[in-house]
């Protein structure tokens, strides 16, 4: 017979594993990439970090609060636990550097595609988005971090 808490537990889990990978893996690629200064790797790297936040991240964002809903549900949580309340709180930080972080790889691609397609250095424009994907991945990231932690200990905060 199948769990239910075991199966959303299970499905939880592997949507985080799948969030959190992605999203440093796709920010550490594009990070080097851009670094490199090469137009043509940064065109692929851009186009393709919009691909992956496509066919797996999105998924992810969705399924996670998904999910959580089942497991607190199922586990008869409080839905004012402290750790569960800092924990939706992160989510929506995250949530909120990612939806920006994701219509500025959107930008970031198009200025590469077009420098790449004339055969021209990337524009000013370009330099002020990556820095600002750059720093938005930082309170994203740790944020997730620790919704982690959150999850393991579940700690009473207040």
């Amino acid at each position: 017979m199948i769990d239910p808490y075991l199966t959303a537990k299970w499905v939880h889990i592997l949507s985080s594993t799948v969030l959190f990978g992605t999203g440093l893996g796709t920010a550490l690629h594009l990070w080097l990439t851009h670094l490199s200064g090469n137009v043509d790797a940064i065109a692929v790297a851009t186009r393709n970090t919009v691909r992956a936040d496509w066919a797996f991240t999105t998924p992810s964002v969705i399924v996670q609060p998904l999910s959580g809903v089942a497991l607190i549900e199922l586990a008869g949580y409080d839905w004012l636990e402290s750790w569960l309340v800092a924990a939706l709180a992160l989510y929506a930080l995250a949530g909120a550097c990612w939806l920006i972080v994701l219509k500025l790889q959107l930008r970031m691609r198009e200025l590469a595609q077009e420098a790449s397609l004339q055969g021209h250095g990337l524009p000013d424009v370009y330099f002020r988005c990556a820095r600002a994907w750059f720093w938005l991945g930082w309170p994203a990231f740790t944020a997730v971090i620790v919704i982690f932690w959150l999850m393991v200990h579940r700690p009473q905060l207040w």
